[in-house]
């Protein structure tokens, strides 16, 4: 099932980081991404991360990107403190589509429309490798999650309640 190449796919290649693509068959009824992809494709749901979009309080203020866990969730708190923000809310769907270029469940933290402020669960660092969306449902990025930081321009943040 070969599929065409995303901004993501793209970023990487053009930086030569070492990644696997890991394709697989996306259901349209399925709303769960993330843990479709662990299921789907026998991952281990601590290593695989989900890409969310959320909003800091501050009028103007752009949004940012965190990346944690699909087996846990994000702690809009922990993320405000890493951001420099006083709160955090998540995105609306159309606004992390917009400020992304990607649809909701294939958002990439890689070769976003936007740079956005982007924070990776430190949780992230324990693996040689994780997997992130590359960009499209149905389609993840393996790499290093230095490598992953290094080309989104991010940090890592206990940004994740496990």
């Amino acid at each position: 099932m070969a599929g065409r190449g995303t901004p993501a796919t793209a970023a990487a290649a053009k930086a030569k980081v070492a990644h696997t693509l890991h394709e697989y068959p996306h259901d349209p009824g399925n709303r769960n991404f993330g843990m479709e992809a662990v299921e789907i494709l026998g991952l281990d749901p601590q290593r695989t991360f989900k890409t969310l979009i959320a909003m800091p309080s501050a009028a103007g203020a752009k949004p940012v990107c965190a990346v944690v866990p699909v087996s846990a969730q994000l702690d809009l708190k922990a993320l405000a403190a890493a951001a420099g923000a006083k709160q955090m809310a998540m995105a609306e769907p159309a606004t992390a589509e917009r400020v992304t270029g990607y649809l909701v469940g294939g958002i990439s933290p890689l070769g976003q429309k936007q740079r956005l402020a982007l924070f990776v669960d430190e949780s992230a660092q324990r693996f040689a490798t994780v997997f992130v969306s590359a960009g499209r449902r149905g389609l993840e990025i393996e790499l290093a999650p230095t490598d992953l930081v290094s080309l989104a321009g991010g940090r890592f943040a206990p940004i994740a309640r496990h």
